[in-house]
């Protein structure tokens, strides 16, 4: 049934009950599990540890030493004198301060993702989406490590919604700067050059390299970055990370697929994914979930591919995604859509893989199925055709826009 929306246009009920605003006592049911999840982990061994690296080469600079001599530290060179408001305090404030920030920041970029769809930051479904990232393993996972994905979090809804609003420039910046703290974000390059935002394209590519350079040439020997950092991140880091990594050329050896042929696969899941996100932004439509499914495509096919990747990383576009169900067809209202991510429940025990060192093989499902279900949306959209009647166009789905009586006799 559809009812009228704030806009004047006609939304169905599903749209309009998640856009609803949330009773009080059901906002403050779904912080409160949100903050005891980020909470939990101040009882949690190591927790911080990746943060702990970036804080540990801003160190190490300081002291007039390479950040790069410590070869866990793996981001660019700008990252490092981001970190430098951290150095002072000590770890047992940083511990007890960093999973806070960084659910803080989680938070931060729900509420962007949102604001892509026009959802108000106290509705029904923004309610719903925190509680369920309190029960939801990557966000867990995030909070443990204190990892700074968390600014693609907040980065990539940002520069989707200045999109949406024809800042295109302002994107790219934003993009850019996260680019600069940690490459995440380089898959979402291509949405510049599908949509010919040269300009934008420009900012996303100049501003980390400007920023990368200045750092490096502040800092004693950066051209181990070059000899040392790089190369270990093309291996896909060492022994110890192999376990978390959830990509298909970290997983499907572990399944006994030979590694020239494991890369090979993941490379053509990786190809599949890209020419359907050309194919879903061509497709057109709605142009919020345009910009939404089209850039989860260009995230995904790198996490399929490209080692590491983590658990964490689906973060940066789930929240967007799952905003999306306030639109007509978007995938995310598709049950195969949620079914990857039941896994990834935290408390629901499951045989052989409950282990911190086997959860890969759950991520890689995430992954995978995620991809699956938007790439078939895509070709659905794709394939649908339109016909015409009486010489006006006429979507052989339904209307995107009602039309008046006059009009349909």
């Amino acid at each position: 049934m559809a009812v009228r929306g704030k806009d004047g246009t006609d939304e169905d009920g599903l749209a309009h009950r998640a856009r609803g605003r949330a009773p009080w006592p059901v906002l403050g049911a779904a912080l409160l599990v949100y903050l005891l999840s980020a909470g939990r982990m101040l009882g949690v061994r190591r927790t911080g540890m990746d943060n702990a690296v970036v804080v540990r080469a801003a160190r190490a600079l300081l002291d007039g030493g390479s950040p790069y001599a410590d070869k866990r530290f793996l981001y660019l060179p700008g990252a490092v004198f981001a970190a430098l408001p951290q150095a002072p305090f000590s770890d047992r404030t940083l511990t007890r301060a960093v999973p806070f920030v960084t659910a803080a920041l989680v938070l931060a970029g729900v509420v962007l993702a949102l604001r892509i769809f026009d959802v108000r930051a106290d509705s029904r479904l923004a309610a719903a989406v925190v509680a369920g990232l309190g029960l939801f393993l990557p966000f867990q996972a995030i909070v443990h490590l204190g990892n700074w994905t968390a600014a693609s979090v907040v980065a990539y809804p940002a520069a989707l919604l200045l999109a949406l609003r024809g800042r295109w420039s302002a994107a790219g910046a934003v993009v850019g700067a996260a680019i600069a703290l940690k490459p995440m974000l380089v898959p979402l390059l291509l949405l510049f050059v599908l949509a010919r935002r040269w300009r934008a394209l420009a900012w996303a590519v100049g501003l980390p390299v400007a920023v990368s350079v200045a750092a490096a040439l502040a800092m004693p020997r950066p051209q181990l970055f070059l000899t040392k950092t790089l190369p270990f991140l093309l291996h896909g880091q060492d022994d110890y990370a192999a376990p978390y990594d959830a990509s298909w050329t970290a997983v499907l050896p572990r399944l006994g697929v030979p590694h020239h042929l494991a890369f090979a696969l993941g490379a053509c899941a990786a190809l599949a994914a890209l020419w359907c996100a050309r194919t879903r932004w061509r497709a057109g439509g709605d142009e919020a979930l345009r910009l939404v499914e089209c850039g989860a495509l260009l995230m995904l096919a790198a996490f399929l591919v490209s080692r590491p990747s983590f658990v964490h990383y689906a973060l940066v576009i789930l929240p967007a995604l799952v905003a999306s169900v306030v639109v007509r067809g978007a995938a995310a209202r598709q049950v195969w859509f949620w079914m990857p991510l039941v896994p990834q429940i935290a408390g629901i025990p499951w045989p052989e893989l409950g282990g911190s060192r086997r959860h890969a093989f759950k991520d890689i499902v995430m992954f995978t199925g995620a991809a699956a279900v938007l790439a078939l949306a895509a070709l659905r959209r794709r394939t649908a055709g339109r016909v015409t009647v009486s010489g006006a166009a006429y979507s052989l789905s339904s209307d995107p826009e009602p039309r008046s009586p006059s009009e349909t006799r």
